[in-house]
């Protein structure tokens, strides 16, 4: 039987059961007799193992580590010429906003310095509702076909069979895909390995666009540059802290806010007229290219600050679901068909891993009243009470219309589509920039080793040449250096078509009456 004193946690709470009975003892069982079994009828012991079973939400199949913390956005420049969003009506605005940094290929409970894409992902919380910029610490990606990114995550997961990871796997695809070379350049370089989750740029990475009221847009690149600069360990370093402190990232991060030295980013934007983006040498949806600054400036935008831990991780960091989708008027997806596949895969695993009201969980609940037609399921927090769930005249909702302006852009977005299919020499042109103007010797150096540390692990001599013949493609030097390294004999650079090829294919396209059709 329960004694009459009732258990008191540390901060004066009752300890009950999940129905609000307060229990006497937690590690209590009911039994028959001293020594007898349990009782089916304890709701304490039950519930409490119940609950246990099912404790674990799935994790995230991509950014499945990560770490994050409460802070807010502020305009700090008047952008009200680009996009009629309510949040840049006025310098000084300001929306709370979450963050969670990620490692994109590693499970939960992996190492923060795996050498590594990170995730960037923002929720502001507007006056019109979620606003999510669902970034990442690099400008460009590995791809820019969709259909490609299963097949891409899945080589840096564990192999079937061994159910170890796999080098031969990792560029055995890269080596048949040399559009990601722009994306290898950067990951085997020091940006690799940053020295904390706070201590890095993000980058929309897709294009998106600014809208004004009467429907004219820009393009936009959206820049958040760390005001204390990208900071990166070494190859060495991140490796000893994989070993001796897997979660350093997420310690440094949380530290730091407690000592009140809140990181903070300047948001910018690059913007493109569609004129622009029809002349522009690349492609303006290609997610592997970036837009350079000198022909594209980066205007300041506001500034983002982190300066909240979070109270509970799994409520306010694990449950937290960020979506491109998740936009507000005045700001609009462009054609980039993986941006497109996003606007879908994002809110889908939501509702996988979180249940289809993913957006009604206290992290994720807009600041703004909801109405829609959304009614029931598990996990209704907002009923929206007694209005009709269909477009009733009884009580009807009102609508926010939107203007678009007469623009003859379609050709050009099906020929742009169309020009991301085959690599050519404008796909290894920004990679060489990087080796030729950005590397310092050093740099280079740190460079081939960190490449020759993975690569020289390939089993398959095929896969080594190829990949070789793509680095020979960005620079015969930076190739034959690896090839030493790994101790594979030099290879000639992979074939592609040359730029003015390229550019002739793309003026074709356009000439082709069905591509009017399909657009």
């Amino acid at each position: 039987m329960p004694s009459q004193q009732v258990f008191n946690t540390k901060d004066g709470a009752v300890y009950t059961t999940s129905n609000g009975a307060p229990v006497a003892e937690p590690y209590a069982a009911e039994k028959v007799g001293p020594n007898g079994p349990l009782l089916l009828q304890d709701f304490h012991h039950i519930d409490l193992l119940a609950h246990f079973d099912r404790e674990r939400i799935p994790e995230r199949v991509v950014h499945a580590k990560g770490a994050g913390a409460h802070g807010y956005f502020e305009v700090t420049h008047d952008i009200s010429d680009l996009s009629c969003a309510a949040i840049f009506n006025k310098v000084g605005n300001k929306a709370r906003a979450t963050v969670r940094w990620s490692t994109v290929g590693g499970e939960s409970g992996s190492a923060d310095t795996a050498r590594d894409p990170r995730g960037f992902a923002v929720k502001l919380r507007t006056e019109e509702g979620n606003w999510d910029w669902v970034f990442n610490n690099t400008p460009v990606f590995f791809l820019r076909d969709p259909a490609k990114f299963p097949h891409f995550i899945h080589t840096q997961k564990r192999d079937p069979q061994t159910h170890l990871k796999d080098p031969d796997m990792f560029w055995d695809y890269l080596s048949q895909n040399p559009e990601s070379m722009h994306q290898v350049m950067i990951l085997f370089s020091d940006r690799g390995t940053p020295n904390g989750y706070h201590r890095q740029h993000g980058y929309s990475g897709h294009t998106f666009k600014f809208v004004k009221e009467n429907g004219e847009f820009h393009y936009v690149q959206i820049h958040l540059r760390a005001d204390g600069g990208f900071k990166t360990l070494t190859n060495e370093q991140a490796g000893q802290l994989a070993g001796s402190n897997p979660d350093y990232g997420i310690q440094e991060l949380f530290n730091t806010i407690e000592k009140g030295e809140f990181p903070s980013w300047t948001v910018y934007v690059q913007t493109m007229t569609p004129e622009q983006a029809e002349k522009f040498r690349y492609n303006v949806l290609d997610l592997t290219k970036v837009w350079p600054h000198k022909e594209f400036p980066l205007r300041p935008v506001g500034k983002l600050v982190f300066n909240e831990n979070v109270q509970n991780y799994f409520a306010e960091i694990e449950q937290s679901a960020f979506s491109p989708s998740h936009v507000v008027p005045g700001v609009e997806p462009s054609a980039d068909p993986v941006l497109q596949s996003r606007l879908f895969s994002y809110p889908d695993t939501h509702r996988h891993r979180l249940g289809v009201n993913y957006q009604q969980l206290p992290v994720n609940s807009p600041i703004v009243p909801i109405a829609n037609f959304q009614r029931d399921g598990p996990a209704t927090f907002i009923s929206q009470g007694a209005r009709p769930n269909y477009q009733s005249t009884i009580q009807p909702l009102t609508y926010k219309k939107k203007a678009y302006a007469g623009v003859q852009h379609e050709v050009f977005l099906g020929s742009a589509q169309l020009d991301l299919i085959e690599v050519t020499e404008l796909d290894f042109e920004q990679p060489r920039a990087l080796w030729s103007k950005v590397f310092d010797d050093g740099a280079k150096e740190r460079y081939v080793q960190n490449v020759a540390g993975h690569l020289g692990n390939v089993k398959s001599a095929e896969v080594k040449a190829r990949q070789l013949s793509v680095f020979a493609a960005v620079d015969q030097g930076l190739s034959d250096r690896i090839a030493k390294a790994i101790g594979h004999p030099t290879v000639q650079p992979l074939k592609v078509k040359s730029a003015n090829e390229a550019r002739r294919f793309r003026a074709d396209v356009g000439k082709f009456p069905e591509l009017k059709a399909r657009s």
